[in-house]
């Protein structure tokens, strides 16, 4: 029998998903737990599994559309019952004994060639090059369609001559300066076509052009228009993913008041530790240690001490957060993801290390699963990957703040009375300015700082 298939419930604040791919199509056998289709919410992108083994009958939810959790989203029919009925006839039914004969489609003839239901080669003859196209009826359905179509020359054409112009020779000539009279029409009648213009520009070269004649200001002609054909704008349909990615983003930025912040911090230390330890690290544990887990290290020691960063607005109260899970900012392939690195203040820094490496890695793949995405209390972007040295970050909806740590760069800086040439790096802080104020902000990028410029020859990795 036939059974629907709806859109599970996979998180308690998660309302809606929507269709990414289909990697099943109807017909085809699906056993049960196999991969049905690709669901994308504002957490992540998952594969949902068949609960059934059988065939699957009918898509519902097309691939793009958004749908509720526990909608309807597809049809199987189960193996364990008799044959589906089907919801409907089917579109391929019998045809009925008589069919009255469709009424033909007309040609479209352009310039050039012809568009219709024949797919004839290209007109031979000239035909207006202007904007307007020239309908013609086709042929009867018992009459054979000739390759090449020649229409002939009526007696309009005839009288209006050799000398008559299309727009678009017309302005093809004043762009390029070029006297027609020069040019031997090979159109209808001898009429001159685009393509005799152009090929006389491509034989006579730069000396078929004369310098146009002075024109008095007062006689100036209008600059001409572009073509209508010329395309000045490119829209391109918003994925489903950039457009979570863009409600996300205006749901944060109405919502939360942002305020900002920024401090530097001198990474000396921290940047002979990382030399130090880099390639050794990378042999024993096969993962890159970059500065990110050193910071993530700051950050979680810095959000104890600061609880309010911690935290989210709750209407009539600050819900503070017990855990500390912290979301880094990834450039998936699909648009940014935000996995979180759960109770990152109980792990070292090498074990952040490996959060970092597996996260980055499976986001990138597309292969995150829902808990992987949810649960972040505060979130860091490390946009000095890029090369960036400054940014105001939006904060990740519902959370206190977000932090971005900006490129490590050699700068001249002042200690005890002397120039110094230190490695510096920016921290900048966006804060929800109901749940903490410039002194609490300020306090937490201190903490931060201060974290970071002790990590020298003698913190520890492990």
């Amino acid at each position: 029998m036939a059974q629907l298939i709806e859109l599970p419930q996979v998180g308690e604040s998660v309302v809606e998903g929507t269709i990414g791919k289909w990697l099943k199509q109807p017909g085809e056998r699906i056993e049960r737990y196999d991969p049905l289709v690709e669901v994308i919410t504002d957490k992540v992108t998952m594969e949902v599994p068949s609960p059934v083994t059988g065939e699957l009958l009918r898509i519902i939810a097309q691939e793009g559309e958004t749908v509720p959790m526990g909608a309807p989203i597809a049809e199987v029919a189960d193996a364990a019952g008799g044959p589906p009925t089907p919801a409907s006839a089917p579109e391929s039914s019998a045809a009925p004994a008589s069919v009255a004969p469709a009424t033909p489609t007309a040609y479209l003839i352009t310039d050039a060639r012809p568009v219709g239901p024949t797919g004839g080669s290209a007109v031979e003859a000239q035909v207006a090059e202007d904007a307007a196209a020239t309908v013609v009826p086709p042929p009867a359905a018992s009459v054979a369609v000739a390759d090449t179509v020649s229409p002939p020359a009526t007696d309009g054409d005839a009288a209006r001559g050799p000398n008559r112009l299309s727009p678009a020779v017309r302005r093809l000539a004043r762009e390029h300066n070029i006297e027609v009279s020069r040019i031997a029409g090979t159109g209808m009648g001898g009429r001159i076509t685009r393509n005799d213009v152009l090929r006389h520009l491509e034989t006579a070269g730069a000396d078929a052009a004369a310098p146009p004649p002075p024109v008095p200001m007062s006689q100036t002609p209008a600059p001409t228009p572009m073509p209508a054909d010329v395309a000045t704008e490119q829209r391109i349909p918003l994925t489903p993913v950039r457009r979570m990615i863009a409600e996300a983003m205006v749901r944060s930025a109405s919502q939360i008041p942002h305020a900002w912040s920024m401090i530097e911090a001198d990474l000396t230390n921290l940047v002979a530790l990382r030399r130090r330890e880099r390639d050794a690290f990378r042999q024993r544990e096969a993962v890159n240690l970059t500065y990110l887990p050193f910071a993530l290290k700051a950050v979680a020691a810095a959000l104890k001490d600061n609880p309010t960063l911690n935290a989210s607005w709750g209407d009539d109260a600050i819900i503070l957060k017990r855990r500390i899970n912290l979301g880094i900012a990834v450039a998936a392939p699909t648009g940014l993801v935000v996995p979180v690195i759960h109770d990152a203040d109980r792990l070292s820094i090498a074990g952040l290390a490996h959060a970092i490496a597996d996260l980055t890695a499976r986001a990138r793949a597309g292969t995150l699963r829902l808990d992987d995405v949810q649960g972040g209390t505060f979130t860091v972007n490390n946009t000095g990957a890029l090369g960036s040295i400054l940014g105001g970050p939006i904060i990740n909806h519902p959370q206190a703040g977000i932090l971005t740590t900006e490129a490590v760069q050699q700068r001249a800086v002042v200690i005890n009375d002397a120039i110094a040439i230190r490695w510096m790096m920016n921290l900048c802080l966006s804060f929800d300015h109901r749940i903490n104020d410039g002194a609490e902000s300020g306090a937490f990028l201190q903490s931060v700082k201060s974290r970071l410029e002790a990590m020298d020859g003698d913190t520890p990795i492990y």
